[in-house]
C-alpha cells in the first residue's frame, strides 16, 4: 500500500536525527512543515549547516552535551560508511519504547541490532533523491517489535518526503535499493545521452539539453498523472512505421535499453548484498 500523505506528526513526543546532510535536511523540513516542533527534536550533526543552527531559536537541540534521556523516535540518516561509529553512540536515547529508522544504504536490521538493547523497534527505509523536493520514495521493512502505532509513526516521518512502500522480507530491500534508490541516476543518464544525441543530430548544446531535460521532466509527470501503465503510454506515442517506431527498434533490438536494464539493476542489486556483508 503506498503512504503519500502524512499522518499528523504531532503525538511523536522526541525525535532525535543523526545527521543532517542532504537527506536528513529534507527530512527534517519535511517534519517542520507538517508540524512537528522543533521544541521535540534533537539534531546530531559534526558539521550542522546555518539554517539548522537558526532553528536552535525555535527550540530545536543542536549536538547536546551531557546525559541524554531516551527519545520517541530514533532516525538515523548518516552515511552507511561511518555507521560503526555513529551508531554505537545512539545508546543514550534508546529506550524501551524508541523506535528506530534507519535510511542507511547496504545497512541491514541484523547490523543494527547489535547496537542497541534486545527487541528494539527498528524500521529500515531506502528513500531516493528526489526527497529534497518532497517527491521521493521510501522502501520500507519494519522488525518483528515494531507495533502497528510505531509503523504508522513512520509512514508518516517517511512521507514527509514522498511516497513510502512496505515490503515484507527484508532481502528484497537490496532491489528496492537498485529501483528505486540508485534509479534517478538511470533517468539523470537517460536525459544525458538525449542530450549527448541531440547535439550528435545538428541542434545547438543549449537547446537539446532543454529539450531532453524538459522531456524527461514532462514524460515523468505524465506517468505519475495518467491512470494508464508505461507500457500503454509509450504505445500511446509510437506510430506504426513513424519515427518513434523507428529510434524504439534500436532501443528495444537485441542488447538494447530493456535488457541493460536488467543487467544494470542485477548488478546494483548483487553490490547492495554485497555491502551488507
Amino acid at each position: 500500500m503506498t503512504t503519500r500523505k502524512p499522518k499528523t506528526l504531532a503525538a511523536i513526543k522526541s525525535l532525535v536525527l543523526v545527521g543532517a546532510g542532504k537527506m536528513g535536511s529534507a527530512m527534517l523540513e519535511g517534519w517542520l512543515t507538517r508540524g512537528l516542533s522543533p521544541k521535540k527534536i534533537t539534531v546530531i550533526e559534526p558539521q550542522p549547516a546555518k539554517i539548522l543552527k537558526s532553528l536552535t531559536r525555535r527550540g530545536l537541540k543542536l549536538n547536546p552535551k551531557g546525559k541524554a534521556g531516551p527519545a520517541a523516535v530514533i532516525v538515523i540518516a548518516v552515511k552507511p560508511q561511518i555507521a560503526a561509529d555513529a551508531v554505537p553512540k545512539l545508546a543514550p536515547f534508546v529506550g524501551k519504547g524508541t523506535l528506530v529508522i534507519s535510511i542507511m544504504a547496504g545497512r541491514t536490521i541484523a547490523s543494527l541490532q547489535d547496537n542497541v538493547p534486545a527487541k528494539t523497534a527498528i524500521v529500515r527505509a531506502i528513500p531516493n533523491t528526489p526527497a529534497a523536493i518532497g517527491r521521493g520514495i521510501s522502501g520500507a521493512v519494519a522488525n518483528a517489535n515494531v507495533s502497528p502505532r510505531q509503523r504508522a509513526q513512520a509512514a508518516s516521518l517517511l512521507a514527509a518526503i514522498g511516497a513510502v512502500e512496505w515490503v515484507g522480507d527484508e532481502a528484497m530491500m537490496d532491489a528496492v535499493t537498485a529501483v528505486s534508490g540508485s534509479g534517478p541516476a538511470y533517468v539523470f543518464l537517460l536525459a544525458e545521452a538525449m542530450t549527448e544525441a541531440a547535439v550528435a543530430a545538428g541542434l545547438p548544446p543549449a537547446l537539446a539539453a532543454r529539450l531532453a531535460r524538459e522531456t524527461v521532466a514532462g514524460a515523468g509527470e505524465l506517468l505519475r498523472r495518467s491512470p494508464l501503465d508505461a507500457a500503454t503510454l509509450r504505445q500511446n506515442v509510437t506510430s506504426p512505421n513513424g519515427t518513434t517506431a523507428a529510434a524504439l527498434e534500436i532501443l528495444m533490438g537485441p542488447g538494447g535499453f530493456d535488457v541493460l536494464l536488467v543487467q544494470a539493476i542485477a548488478a546494483a542489486t548483487r553490490r547492495g548484498r554485497e555491502l551488507a556483508r
